[in-house]
């Protein structure tokens, strides 16, 4: 992946405990220095930033480990203080999964290390499960578009509560399908730069190498981590399709693993509800439509409803 500064909410930066890091402000397209290695950001900082509407600042690539580590080690703690609100937690637990995605991107190797996702997934379960308005929080601080990252949070958090609203899973249940989906584009690892970022039409030479991320980030994890089946099932099998018309092999229905196949439908809603290069992200009830006309037989009529009662609440209600 190319190199990028890593935005941080104002409040997640806890001035007595946070890293001493450079933090920069985004000015256009680039990053001004606001507070440099070894003066400490304090609250009167903080204050006068989240005053003059600055929502969050960044940190340069190569503090993201130092920055991942505070995020991991502290997220439990902050989620649970009754001092932040919904959408502050949302900031937190969105930070901590974006530079753990980003982390493993960079260095795939660290995906051995099986305790620190479940970790993660526990802690995003434990937002999502006391806040009612969770996916809503989550939504709104969806805003900083290094694609892959962001998209990855997004389809987990979604694939859960989807999950949790059509089957009686257990924790460790959840927790398996939760890893499985912030793993799911794991494959693109593996997938040349120009043809990730190309903005053009893939030649069909590019879609045949595109297409062999699933399967070959399966078998990186199956390889070097102790995933389950189920999160291994997602990551290997969320590109398939109800009617049979998807890759790697081209399974129907019940074939399919149903936490891949809850997997499939939150990426394709997931991708149509995000800002894209030249293409601006769809309303929800719009997303679904096109899901249920253009993608017709592709998806477990029953998981579209059930997506459509989760994400299209607010136009449902409203009057005619």
């Amino acid at each position: 992946m190319g190199e990028f500064y890593v935005p941080v909410a104002i409040e997640s930066i806890e001035p007595e405990i946070f890293p001493d890091v450079a933090l920069f402000l985004k000015s256009g397209n680039n990053y001004v220095l606001y507070k440099s290695h070894g003066r400490n950001f304090d609250r009167e900082d903080a204050a006068r930033l989240m005053g003059n509407s600055v929502a969050c600042l960044y940190v340069r690539p190569a503090d993201l480990e130092v920055l991942t580590d505070y995020m991991e080690n502290n997220a439990e703690r902050l989620l649970k203080s009754d001092s932040f609100d919904s959408k502050t937690k949302g900031k937190i637990i969105y930070q901590t999964s974006i530079n753990f995605v980003g982390d493993l991107f960079q260095h795939p190797e660290k995906v051995e290390d099986f305790d620190r996702s479940r970790r993660l997934i526990e802690n995003l379960l434990l937002y999502l499960a006391n806040d009612k308005e969770a996916l809503r929080s989550l939504e709104t601080v969806m805003s900083y578009n290094y694609h892959t990252f962001v998209h990855s949070l997004q389809v987990t958090a979604l694939s859960i509560l989807l999950h949790s609203e059509v089957y009686l899973l257990s924790r460790d249940e959840l927790e398996d399908v939760g890893i499985g989906t912030l793993l799911h584009d794991f494959g693109k690892i593996f997938v040349p730069q120009d043809i990730l970022n190309k903005s053009g039409k893939l030649t069909e030479t590019e879609i045949a190498q595109f297409k062999k991320h699933p399967e070959e980030g399966y078998r990186y994890l199956k390889e070097k981590t102790r995933l389950s089946e189920v999160s291994l099932d997602v990551v290997r099998f969320h590109h398939e399709r109800n009617n049979g018309t998807g890759y790697p092999n081209g399974l129907k229905a019940a074939l399919i693993p149903r936490s891949a196949q809850v997997c499939a439908l939150c990426d394709l809603y997931c991708t149509l509800t995000i800002d894209r290069t030249g293409r601006k992200a769809l309303p929800p009830h719009i997303s679904i439509n096109i899901i249920r006309q253009e993608m017709k037989d592709s998806f477990n009529s029953r998981l579209v409803d059930a997506l459509e009662a989760l994400v299209c609440v607010e136009e449902m209600s409203m009057p005619l």
